[in-house]
């Protein structure tokens, strides 16, 4: 049993848009902007290992959309998906299950490619991929607000592929690995909770897409539902602190994991730290 990230490459977003109706002088003590008040974003994926099973939490924004598409986020980092895989040591073709929190194209659409000869396809040929079916009918029904963020080139092929596995409950989906529903930022938005040496891993990716998205009122511009996010948090929060789980960071690109503690003052962080230095431990 082993569990990596995996590094599928930065983009740059506004900082006021990833923050909402917070002032820059308050998100700006903790997550820096440049000049043009755009900040640097992880796309950060996890791969947990368990005997033969390899399965992928989310895939990044992937390398098949135009120039003018990708220079709107000002790509940066070590390549894709099959890039970070690589630097780990798997190839696509090893992994064995593929999981999309949501559809958005930040978190999706690593998960096809586009041949050389125009084809798409997906990335891991062997793999079933899971996404939640409410989300799925979400995304595939797209409103005005979140249109630019489902692309038909990452969802469709994937029902197309037949190896596509729509989730209609909280369960377990793969041995060890099981998944809560959380809404706001999307409908249905599937968060993985993972049995790693009798410690929960959970990966909440954007119900919780950086340490500095912890306080609650801290809640993305991008959220369909702001108040339903802020409900949702709350849900997860009582969970995670009473589970004391380790909690990994999609979008956040200067801590990878956190526990968190109730105080005084809220919901805070007791301690952020590595993946690689929590499994040191366990």
């Amino acid at each position: 049993m082993e569990l990596y990230t995996i590094d599928s490459g930065n983009l740059m977003l506004d900082g006021g848009a990833m923050f909402g109706v917070v002032p820059k002088s308050l998100w700006s003590k903790k997550y820096p902007s440049d000049e043009n008040n755009m900040c640097n974003w992880a796309m950060r994926c996890l791969l947990f290992v368990d005997g033969n099973r390899k399965v992928l939490i989310d895939t990044g924004i992937g390398n098949k959309q135009d120039e003018k598409f990708r220079s709107h986020f000002f790509l940066n980092g070590n390549g894709g998906i099959v890039e970070g895989l690589a630097a780990k040591g798997f190839a696509p073709e090893e992994i064995t299950d593929v999981v999309l929190t949501h559809l958005h194209f930040d978190h999706a659409g690593g998960a096809i490619s586009r041949t050389e000869s125009g084809e798409l396809v997906p990335t891991f040929p062997n793999a079933t991929y899971y996404v939640g079916k409410a989300h799925w009918e979400w995304a595939v029904n797209p409103n005005l607000r979140e249109k630019a963020s489902f692309l038909t080139e990452n969802i469709m092929p994937l029902q197309q592929s037949g190896k596509l596995v729509l989730v209609e409950e909280e369960c377990e989906i793969i041995p060890n690995v099981r998944v809560e529903f959380y809404n706001g930022h999307t409908d249905g938005q599937m968060i993985p909770h993972i049995n790693y040496k009798d410690r929960t891993v959970v990966f909440p990716a954007d119900l919780l897409p950086s340490a500095a998205h912890i306080p609650m009122p801290w809640v993305m511009s991008y959220d369909t539902k702001p108040l339903q996010t802020l409900s949702d948090k709350e849900r997860f929060f009582k969970k995670a602190v009473e589970g004391e789980y380790v909690i990994v960071f999609e979008h956040d690109l200067y801590r990878e994991c956190a526990i968190l503690e109730n105080t005084p003052k809220g919901i805070k962080e007791r301690e952020t730290f590595l993946l690689e230095d929590f499994k040191k431990l366990v």
